[in-house]
Formats: structure tokens, sequence, C-alpha cells
């Protein structure tokens, strides 16, 4: 029997990122400190995985978005390296599909994609950890998907976001001049999607804890975001203001599996425009 609690765990928590320079951090620790067996953790991982290939292979089915895959600029060997939050350390994301796109579609190119999501992170904890990111991964391409946690505002009126949004762009400043002194990668931007606020309002666990996200937080980021000379992605002109609500899941924060396919085709369709 599936437990909604810890499948979403598996999908979003993933503390071996965190700690992987601890020696005894494998997958039956993993498993262990979700009360799960070895087989048991697998299978979760394994059906959001299924789910991301699905996304991956329903998108193929366009041949003209099929040969858009062909033709992204990422050259066989390249290291593709993703930076965010949840909306990318999620096991079915944008960049777990585009991982199984190239996978089906150009597998010879053995394109390696690494996801540096890290859920709950703002700008500001990804930025304490992305020198030594950098230079142990040397990306060949770095995507930017940022700033949903900076928006998060915590406790009852009056609150604020946790980074304010003069912080955040700060910090967005910082990680994309350190890329540039560190690696030789091309950088991409991608605008924060909108949420359905009502839905995050009721949303149980957001007020156990007193988290709100408002659409008048993250659109000021992403207007910084358009503004930057680098090849930008506007998510936000995909979600739409009011958001298509079909692209959010029941949290009204978290992108959906058909939000995160609409991300994956962005992403695609931007880069081969």
């Amino acid at each position: 029997m599936q437990n909604p609690m810890i499948d979403n765990l598996v999908q979003f928590m993933h503390v071996e990122k965190l700690y992987s320079y601890f020696p005894g951090m494998n997958e039956a620790l993993m498993a262990q400190l979700l009360g799960l067996d070895g087989a048991s953790y697998r299978a979760i991982k394994g059906r959001f995985d299924a789910n991301a290939r699905a996304a991956a292979q329903e998108l193929l089915a366009d041949p003209a978005f099929a040969a858009r895959v062909d033709q992204l600029p990422f050259r066989a060997g390249d290291t593709v390296v993703g930076i965010g939050d949840s909306f990318t350390d999620d096991l079915q994301s944008w960049l777990e599909i585009v991982r199984h796109l190239l996978d089906l579609r150009r597998p010879h190119d053995a394109v390696r994609i690494v996801n540096e999501g890290l859920s709950a992170h703002t700008s500001a904890m990804v930025l304490r950890r992305f020198v030594p990111m950098l230079l142990a991964q040397k990306p060949n391409w770095i995507i930017c998907f940022l700033g949903g946690n900076d928006v998060t505002r915590i406790g009852a009126e009056p609150n604020k976001p946790q980074v304010s949004l003069e912080e955040t762009t700060k910090n967005l400043e910082a990680l994309r001049r350190i890329a540039a002194t560190q690696t030789k990668g091309e950088w991409i931007w991608m605008t924060l999607p909108t949420f359905v606020e009502e839905r995050a309002a009721v949303y149980p666990p957001f007020t156990m804890g007193q988290s709100y996200w408002r659409n008048a937080d993250v659109l000021p980021i992403g207007e910084y975001i358009r503004a930057q000379p680098e090849l930008v992605v506007d998510i936000q002109s995909v979600f739409g203001l009011p958001a298509n609500p079909d692209f959010l899941g029941p949290d009204g924060v978290h992108p959906s599996l058909a939000g995160q396919k609409a991300i994956a085709r962005a992403l695609v369709e931007r880069l081969t425009q």
C-alpha cells in the first residue's frame, strides 16, 4: 500500500545530495531513514522515474518537437547542470524529463545531466554550496531555476519573504558572476512559475506551518531575470497569470507532472529557436 507522505519525501527530499561526503551515505541508509527496505525505496523512486520517462515519450510523439531535441545545442559528452529548489529536485522534474528526452533521442551523445536541485533551498543557500559544485561537475551548461523558497512567507500577517527581492537579485548576480569566473559554461535563466494562491492557502501542510506564497512576490524576480543578457526561458509566460491550475499540484506551488512537462517543452523550444 502506498503512503503519500513517504512517497512525497522520496520524490522531493534527497539527503544524499546534501551530505554526499558522509562515508555512510548510501541507498540503504536513505531507505532506512524513511522506514523502508531497499526494494520498496527503489520501487517508489522507479515510479517517479517512469512518470518522467512517459512524459518525455509523450513529448517525442510530436515529430516537430522530436526534431527540436535533435537540434539542442548540447554537444556529445557535455555536462548540463540544473540548479534550483524542489521544482528541480523533484524526481519527475523538467530536468529529469530532459534527461529522458536525450536518452531516448540522442543516447550516443552521452550528454550528462546533473540535477543539483535542492528542496527547501533559497538562493542564498545554493550560493553557499555553489563553488564546490562547479569545481566538481565542470559544467558546459548551467540552467538556473531559483527563488521559489526566497518568496516563501512564514507566519501570520504581517510577514515577509524569507529572502528580500533585493537580496535575491544580488544572490542571482553572484551565482552568475561566479559561474563566469570558475567555468566556461553557457548560462541559461528560467523564470519561476506562477502559483495558485487559493490552493496554497488551504493546503494542510502549508497551513500547519503558516507558509504562504504570493504571485506578487515572484513576478518581480521574473522581471529581473527577463532583463538579463543571457538566454531566458520565461516559465511565467507558460504558466500564466492567473496560473493554469492544471500545471500546479495539490499544493498550488509545486508544478504537477503536466506543469513539469510544460517547463521541459518550453526549455527545448527556447534553446532551438
